[in-house]
């Protein structure tokens, strides 16, 4: 007797975005990066389509302030240098996509003027060839001045651009329409919050499928579970045919991994935890793998040696 077709089938499919745009296609990129398209749960291929997630690298427009000795050690050379930066990641590190963190332009570091942003996003796009996604200061005054000139300057790349929140979507939204870029739209772990803030930017007129959901992420240990349970919901509500919620997601990783005792705390604090030189990144990888499984789309990650063991372990989910 035949054993039954026990593989799960679902009626919705969510987006393909696809990021990046070569000379052909009017912009400077060797190539484009698709995610999305999945038409089942994270990697189980023989139920349905999905495409592999990527791993974008972050570098800041000034020096960091507050990163721990382990990550310093691998930037300090270049983080003076934004687009040296850029380039390091992607040639030794690996990197699929840089995400530019334009931090330089909030009041507490500096309040560099839109064309100030603008250079150093020009420099590292021309540093190098894969997509971007650029990343206001946070700061929602600032981020209304800046991302329009930055954008504006990029247009026709066909880059992934944030933050679109419920309360200050409109700028980010009518820039990315003009520009033809995508927009990155945050919620604050609320999935019926997200999913208005992507219905308030396609009301706009932006197409759905140029959206990525910034849900949030919470760290390893630290309110982890409920960020997961939201980002999986969310899939899963999408796989069910809700439209809105049919977008890829990005996971913002190391910025919560790396403000954590257990990545950061020395051994001496702590001498029952290990050598803080493997729990450090492992800290960032194991969140990062944990989150691939949840329907994260994009990881943005700091540390190259959890970015080589989170890239070998999208390929050997893969396959």
């Amino acid at each position: 007797m035949p054993l039954p077709d026990v593989r799960e089938k679902w009626s919705g499919q969510i987006n393909t975005v696809t990021l990046g745009a070569t000379l052909e296609q009017g912009g400077t990129r060797s190539h484009t990066v698709t995610i999305g398209g999945h038409t089942t749960l994270p990697f189980l291929d023989f139920e349905g389509l999905t495409n592999p997630p990527v791993v974008a690298m972050e570098v800041l427009d000034i020096a960091p302030q507050d990163w721990p000795e382990l990550l310093a050690e691998h930037y300090r050379d270049v983080w003076d240098d934004p687009a040296a930066w850029a380039r390091k990641c992607v040639e030794e590190f690996g990197a699929d996509l840089i995400c530019l963190h334009l931090v330089g332009a909030s009041p507490d570091h500096g309040a560099r003027p839109p064309e100030g942003c603008r250079d150093v996003a020009l420099a590292v796009a021309e540093a190098v060839s894969v997509p971007l996604i650029i990343w206001g200061c946070d700061e929602e005054k600032e981020d209304n001045r800046m991302i329009p000139v930055v954008s504006h300057a990029l247009a026709g790349e066909n880059c992934l651009i944030g933050m679109a929140p419920q309360d200050n979507y409109k700028t980010v939204t009518v820039s990315c329409l003009a520009d033809h870029h995508a927009v990155l739209a945050l919620s604050q772990l609320d999935i019926n919050i997200a999913k208005q803030v992507n219905i308030l930017v396609a009301d706009m007129g932006f197409p759905v499928d140029r959206i990525v959901m910034y849900p949030t992420t919470a760290g390893l240990g630290y309110g982890f579970e409920y960020a997961y349970s939201i980002h999986e919901r969310s899939r899963l509500a999408a796989l069910a045919g809700d439209r809105m919620m049919m977008t890829p997601i990005l996971c913002n990783i190391g910025t919560e991994a790396w403000k954590v005792h257990e990545a950061i705390d020395s051994e001496e604090e702590h001498p029952d935890w290990g050598a803080l030189k493997e729990r450090g990144p492992l800290w960032e990888a194991t969140m990062a793998t944990a989150l691939l499984q949840s329907g994260a789309d994009i990881l943005i990650m700091r540390h190259p040696k959890a970015v080589a063991a989170v890239k070998q372990h999208i390929q050997d989910l893969m396959k």
